[in-house]
């Protein structure tokens, strides 16, 4: 007998239980008839119909007996199929346990490596305090020499201009390159120096300023500020009169406290950066926009959506007026406009704004730059928010599709994005087809799983899949995000280590507690 599958048998008792339930109407309706012709005649008459009516009478105990049994065995069959699931769902979990244990086992000696670099580390920062210290206590009776000083000034302004001020903003992975930048023009030492100890002056507090920023860099926020606020009183002591220092310091100071979560100091310290910028610049000068913007960023993470919108928009004009509609800086303020709109439940602006930068950026840097792929998942989690969960899975697909197309070219029978291999694995599971022998092999062309973007995308059209029943795609789609926190371990914690939290905490409170952690974060960005 060849074997039956389940929907056979399923298919087969409803056919039994239908074909009883038939034989027992027909039987009762005979029964009912041969009652009616022998009512009223006595015993000894009719015994022929009378014996037909016992027998029809016991046929009918015994199809009501077998249509019973029957919808038992299918109410049974169902609630075994259903444990069958429920166990299989089980196995991938403890399958996906035991690899998420392994992986923990191995950051965990990471991070017992790491601590031993950080102890050592302490230990040289004391050092570098100690050294500090001295310096400060003998500044005054270091008389310079002329031509060191000239030598000295020139190697300051070279520092300041190309790498003091490039991460002065609260978004490592969207500042602005100041070197690029067409609207950035350092403050000349000759304008705020008059002697050649104004000028020592400010060598060494925009050294300070460099040391304070590879502070804040290293996440040792509390030598960084504490070197801000040297600074800030340098200023003021030497009485040099240089906004462009003032608010590069403030910025500064802003990014520590920020990072210590002092949200209300940051915010102090932001809007006295925005009062020197406007006063000195003027109200539309773009560092005034980057500044507004940082503002924004930190009413964000106190919740103050509504607060953040407006400074954002104001940000947003400022940048259309000086570098125009289309320009990819817009497109960025664009994106964190829609962001606080989607916390507002704003979803039908946001999806306007995202459309907007999607187009800037698809326009002016291609389709393969990470900010396309980053805008395309802001926008699907916009879509399933408004329960457009078709546009927002296509947005998904297009998202893998690229960054397959990107690494092994353009896709065919043999090389195919990893959510095409997932879903057919899923119709070969339905199709009762053994696709293990396979697996290797289609995970051979997973593109290099390394970005946060490609990441989150995996993991919320995982989520997809399981909401349509299609476990076999999510456990493929999960499988590779398992893959990937092993093989790009280092790259990990150089990436999500700067990630700007205040994104993380917004878009954590947002989309249906899923952790995009990077995978929706603010565009915050500054200039100096």
């Amino acid at each position: 007998m060849a074997t039956m599958s389940e929907d056979d048998v399923t298919t087969g008792l409803r056919t039994v239980q239908q074909g009883l339930e038939a034989l027992r109407e027909e039987h009762s309706t005979i029964s009912n008839t041969l009652e009616t012709s022998i009512k009223g005649v006595k015993d000894d008459e009719a015994p022929l119909p009378k014996q037909k009516l016992t027998q029809i009478n016991d046929n009918l105990e015994k199809l009501m007996c077998g249509v019973n049994e029957t919808s038992l065995m299918l109410m049974v069959f169902q609630l075994t199929q259903g444990v069958d699931a429920q166990n299989q769902k089980y196995q991938a979990q403890k399958r996906r346990l035991y690899q998420e244990n392994a992986w923990l086992r191995d950051e965990l000696s990471l991070t017992q490596a790491n601590l031993q670099k950080s102890e050592r580390m302490v230990a040289q920062l004391e050092e570098e305090i100690k050294h500090l210290t001295y310096m400060a206590s003998i500044k005054k009776f270091d008389d310079g020499n002329q031509s060191d000083t000239k030598t000295t000034t020139d190697l300051g302004t070279q520092s300041v201009t190309s790498e003091t001020l490039q991460d002065l903003g609260f978004g490592p992975e969207e500042e602005e390159d100041l070197n690029s930048c067409q609207y950035v023009q350092p403050t000349p030492l000759v304008s705020v120096a008059t002697s050649q100890n104004e000028s020592g002056d400010i060598i060494r507090i925009r050294n300070l300023q460099k040391l304070a920023q590879q502070h804040s860099s290293n996440g040792q926020n509390d030598i960084a500020a504490g070197l801000c606020k040297t600074i800030l009183k340098d200023l003021v002591t030497c009485k040099i009169d240089s906004h462009q220092d003032r608010s590069t310091t403030l910025n500064l100071l802003a990014n520590a406290y920020r990072d210590q979560h002092k949200y209300e100091e940051a915010a102090q310290v932001l809007n006295e950066a925005l009062s020197i910028r406007e006063k000195h610049l003027g109200e539309d000068h773009p560092e005034v926009a980057a500044t507004l913007n940082n503002l924004a960023v930190l009413c964000g993470k106190r919740g103050k959506y509504e607060d953040g919108e407006i400074l954002c928009k104001r940000a947003l004009e400022i940048r259309e007026k000086v570098l125009g509609d289309d320009h990819p800086d817009v497109a960025k303020q664009l994106n964190n406009l829609a962001l606080f709109c989607h916390n507002q439940s704003k979803y039908g602006e946001a999806e306007n704004y995202y459309k907007r930068s999607l187009k800037i950026y698809e326009s002016k840097l291609g389709p393969d730059d990470p900010n396309v792929a980053k805008t395309k998942h802001h926008l699907s989690s916009t879509y399933m928010k408004q329960g457009k969960c078709k546009d927002a899975e296509e947005l998904y697909k297009q998202i893998l599709t690229r960054a397959h197309e990107k690494e092994f070219g353009q896709n065919s029978g043999e090389n195919k994005p990893i959510w095409q291999i997932a879903e057919e694995r899923e119709e070969n599971k339905h199709k009762g087809e053994n696709s293990s022998g396979n697996e290797q092999a289609d995970c051979r062309n997973v593109p290099k799983v390394d970005s946060p973007t490609i990441i989150a995308t995996i993991k919320k059209l995982e989520e997809i899949h399981r909401q349509q029943g299609k476990y076999q795609a999510a456990e493929t789609l999960a499988d590779v995000v398992l893959r990937a926190k092993k093989q790009h371990e280092p790259l990990r914690g150089r990436v999500l280590g700067n990630v700007d939290e205040m994104t993380q905490s917004m878009v954590g409170s947002t989309i249906g507690g899923s952790k995009l952690s990077s995978k929706h974060r603010l565009d915050s960005r500054t200039n100096r």
